[in-house]
């Protein structure tokens, strides 16, 4: 197989293909590399967190739910109308800016921060709600806080507060633990 068209991410064989991403709702998890805990600080997860929502609006990303960690972050967003292939971009804008900004304040030039991203469009509405459901909860899952809502670099207290209280039970009262969610950080 001639490899001369393809460049090195595209041609690598452990990382998922992102080729064509068709409108509609996605669960996306990003991870560092080697799952390093480069935003272990409180003023790194807020610097993250902000990046996050910045490309978002940026690019036309409407984000549902998000849990941001040291280590890795999940979110659901639906992607712009008519226009799904912009996540690729969206994401290498916020890992490339995040890790210089990283890297400058470590005085760590050229070093690899962000290992890859996988995304799963959500076309079963019950998968969309679990996902939602997991995102906000992640951080109970990681032993990060006692309820959602406690962890600050996530959507959940957002969510809480601006959905009916039937919404937030609603979505709290679906089963996630048969969920199959790269998350083993």
């Amino acid at each position: 197989m001639s490899t001369d068209h393809l460049s090195l991410p595209d041609y690598w064989p452990h990382a998922p293909r992102h080729n064509s991403v068709p409108p509609g709702i996605y669960f996306v998890t990003a991870a560092t590399y080697k799952k390093e805990h480069f935003f272990i600080l409180p003023e790194r997860l807020d610097v993250l967190q902000r990046g996050l929502l910045k490309v978002a609006h940026k690019f036309g990303w409407n984000l549902e739910a998000w849990c941001i960690f040291p280590n890795h972050y999940h979110f659901v967003a639906q992607s712009p109308h008519a226009n799904g292939s912009t996540l690729s971009r969206m994401l290498r804008e916020l890992h490339a800016k995040t890790a210089m900004w990283i890297n400058k304040l470590d005085e760590t030039p050229h070093r690899h921060v962000w290992d890859n991203y996988w995304e799963t469009q959500l076309t079963f509405h019950k998968s969309y709600l679990a996902r939602l459901h997991y995102t906000h909860a992640n951080a109970v899952h990681h032993g990060l806080a006692k309820s959602p809502s406690d962890y600050q670099w996530c959507s959940a207290q957002w969510f809480e507060q601006t959905s009916t209280r039937a919404q937030v039970q609603s979505i709290y009262s679906i089963r996630i633990d048969r969920l199959n969610v790269k998350d083993d950080f």
